[in-house]
């Protein structure tokens, strides 16, 4: 994953030392703290289980300044805590790794996102202290009067906890002083919502990985957070940068070409950059390292961290969308289901789900209006579903209906709330108010292009509907939605063509205006990338690579990177291949590795990218949902509220 604004930013804007045992048999869990006023933080900094001793401990916030941007020093000089050159405060560690930051030792604002950094010290291995050494740990949330819910009575602070920092921040984060969003409402709930997915990989009092996410329902892959904080270990536990350790760690584990200083910064740039110098990293980590069980049979396919969930009903899961507190919408597919899910921003099961009613029958398609209402298109009834944010019922047990509805596969909103549909077996779009009202007449609207098997649509910043036909030789159709000309065709007869269109599915906007579709005809495994007024940019072959390997749904992050999902299997019925997801830069460079990036997926068909930068795919014979915890760049939630601020305001999709 490589961030526009972090590649941009120069001009504008981590076991060697003796063999020891599992840590698991070295730290005691504690019990949590209840949130009382101005909150005593205890901790312990240990790099593997050696205790750090002197270790600089700062306290952070995580900034709201820009992307990228510094993190907001919270230690005070009350009782005689330090200053570095900066002028940011610390507290040292004791001959334990112990330290304490008094209740009055800093001050933050409630509603701001606070971690910790560990800098510097002696991990005690005969080699005095190691500049090179750094940690993390996330401690979530600050209340009112600088009070903390929930924390135990000391914070381990390992490599463990530095990994499940580094991951769950890196949407955010340029280096481990630097973490920092924008100032706007959503991306302060995107930072939120990220702070809190650390929990979801490691215990801060115990500093161990999780197996099973706190909700009971999320399986964490355990052996790779583990095997990457024994490479972050290999750097710790050694006499400092020189160390083969540490000069290994940092030639692999580079920001472009520029090397990290610490171990909490390599961490996040391996979270950056999961295929690059896989196994060199990996070989860091052998059998008697610290943490275990780790990967030791060979090195993985690449370094992201997926997150699978099960509940609330999950039944064939296809379609995905995010709503603006990040919550997780997916309809089910399956015969009978009828139904839609909903999961937190964490992955928890939302209380109630499934949700059903409002005439919801195979909601093939999902999507979420400037209201937070999700709809659903129902592809045998031919008929529209609303349901209220809470996963009440609004339109009638019939659906909405007429309009042209034939085979609905994907909706959409426009700028005025008024909702597509692109219908598959009518070839022809239909319109409704934001009431649910047909404004299409029975026909629905035609031309264009649309002439054969359409199944996705997009709408741009002006409010233009983009649909992909699939099954000709490839085109993509354009309308006009609002005025006089609401439903008339903007692209020739025959559509806009070439470009490597080849049975065209997922479709996407980026915030250049640029049109992204996959292409999953036979042999292509390709995608597409076309100008905003219809002119292709890709070649005749399209853009390949990056593991595509029938391609289907796809999305935009936040810095322009282009996620597609590849279904691998030209069948629906087992066995299946994996599926994977592939990456790709804004000018159709592939990121992800050859195999795509892979984590146990099956018939995965839809993707989506949220406020946080974490990336959801549907697996529809797992009846699971997984999360690439900080993959891409964080964007806005739900899609339409991109169409509410033009895209001249903004370089990027970021809230």
């Amino acid at each position: 994953m490589h961030f526009a604004w972090r590649l941009l930013a120069s001009c504008t804007i981590l076991i060697t030392g003796c063999s020891v045992a599992n840590i698991a048999t070295k730290s005691p869990v504690s019990e949590p703290v209840a949130a009382t006023a101005n909150t005593p933080v205890k901790g312990m900094a240990r790099g593997g289980q050696q205790p750090i001793q002197g270790a600089f401990i700062y306290m952070y916030a995580a900034g709201m300044s820009a992307y990228g941007g510094p993190s907001v020093s919270l230690l005070n000089s009350n009782t005689g805590n330090v200053p570095d050159g900066n002028g940011n405060y610390y507290v040292t560690t004791d001959t334990n790794g112990v330290f304490t930051i008094a209740a009055d030792d800093y001050s933050c604002t409630g509603g701001q996102q606070v971690y910790l950094y560990s800098a510097g010290g002696n991990p005690q291995v005969g080699g005095g202290d190691n500049s090179a050494a750094g940690l993390m740990a996330v401690l979530g949330q600050c209340g009112t009067g600088s009070s903390f819910s929930g924390l135990p009575a000391t914070v381990q602070m390992d490599e463990v906890t530095t990994v499940a920092a580094a991951y769950a921040l890196a949407g955010f984060a340029t280096d481990a002083t630097h973490i920092s969003g924008s100032n706007s409402t959503l991306a302060a709930t995107g930072m939120a919502n990220a702070a809190m997915n650390a929990a979801n990989l490691a215990n801060l009092g115990t500093g161990l990985a999780l197996t099973t996410t706190p909700a009971g329902n999320g399986t964490v892959p355990q052996s790779e957070i583990n095997t990457l904080a024994n490479i972050l270990a290999a750097c710790i536990n050694t006499t400092g940068p020189g160390s083969s350790g540490c000069t290994t760690l940092f030639s692999n584990a580079k920001n472009g070409s520029t090397e990290p200083t610490d171990t909490a910064t390599a961490a996040i740039n391996i979270a950056h950059n999961p295929a690059v110098s896989v196994t060199p990293l990996w070989n860091l980590s052998t059998s008697t390292a610290p943490f275990q069980p780790s990967l030791t049979s060979s090195a993985p396919n690449d370094w992201t961290i997926a997150v699978s969930y099960t509940g609330g009903g999950l039944n064939s899961p296809v379609p995905v969308a995010i709503d603006a507190s990040g919550n997780v919408w997916i309809g089910n597919t399956a015969t009978g289901a009828n139904s839609v899910s909903e999961l937190s921003p964490v992955g928890a099961t939302i209380s109630g789900s499934p949700f059903s009613g409002g005439g919801i029958v195979d909601p093939y398609s999902i999507a979420i209006d400037k209201f937070g209402d999700v709809w659903t298109a129902n592809i045998t009834p031919d008929s529209l579903s609303e349901l209220s944010s809470t996963g009440t019922p609004v339109s009638t047990s019939a659906g909405y209906t007429g309009g042209g509805l034939n085979a609905p596969y994907a909706i959409a909103f426009d700028q005025l709330g008024d909702v597509w549909v692109v219908n598959n077996v009518g070839s022809s779009l239909s319109e409704f108010s934001s009431a649910g009202l047909p404004i299409t007449g029975s026909s629905g609207y035609t031309g264009g292009g649309i002439s054969n098997d359409p199944v996705s649509l997009a709408i741009d910043a002006s409010g233009d509907i983009w649909v992909t036909d699939s099954i000709t030789l490839g085109a993509l159709s354009e309308f006009n939605s609002t005025g006089l000309d609401a439903g008339s065709p903007i692209s020739p007869s025959a559509g806009f063509t070439g470009g490597g269109l080849n049975d065209p599915w997922g479709l996407a906007i980026d915030a250049s205006g640029n049109v992204w579709a996959a292409n999953s005809g036979s042999g292509a495994d390709s995608i597409s990338k076309f100008g905003s007024s219809g002119s292709p940019i890709s070649s005749s072959t399209g853009y390949t690579g990056g593991g595509l390997n029938i391609p289907e749904g796809i999305a935009i992050d936040g810095a322009g990177n282009v996620w597609v999902v590849n279904r691998a299997s030209t069948q629906f019925e087992p066995p299946y291949p994996d599926s994977s997801i592939s990456e790709f830069s804004s000018s159709g460079t592939a990121i992800s590795p050859s195999t795509g990036y892979q984590a146990g997926l099956n018939i995965s068909l839809r993707i989506a990218v949220d406020g946080s930068g974490n990336v959801w795919v549907s697996n529809a014979t797992l009846n699971t949902v997984t999360e690439f915890v900080g993959a891409g760049a964080p964007v806005v939630t739900p899609i339409v509220a991109n169409l509410l601020t033009p895209y001249s305001s903004h370089a990027v999709n970021k809230p």
